[in-house]
């Protein structure tokens, strides 16, 4: 799943591909923030640990669950 997530004060979002669902991930955000100076943890698909301070995030975007078509081919059906 691809989750875009914009930080405050900085103009560019981060975007990783992770292989947890957007539950897992809602849920680690509020767990997160409940705290005063609470980190996002996720681990991308490749293994590569980020933290983020949740306080900083400013949205998460967390796309569908399913990989995007490689080449030219239409989709199947």
């Amino acid at each position: 799943m691809e989750i875009r997530i914009g930080i405050t004060d900085i103009n560019r979002e981060i975007v990783i591909e992770v292989d947890d669902s957007s539950d897992g991930t809602s849920q680690a955000y509020q767990t997160a923030l409940a705290k005063p100076d609470g980190l996002l943890r996720l681990t991308d698909a490749r293994g590569r640990l980020l933290l983020i301070p949740a306080a900083r995030i400013a949205y998460l975007d967390l796309g569908p669950a399913g990989h995007r078509p490689v080449g030219f081919g239409a989709p199947e059906q």
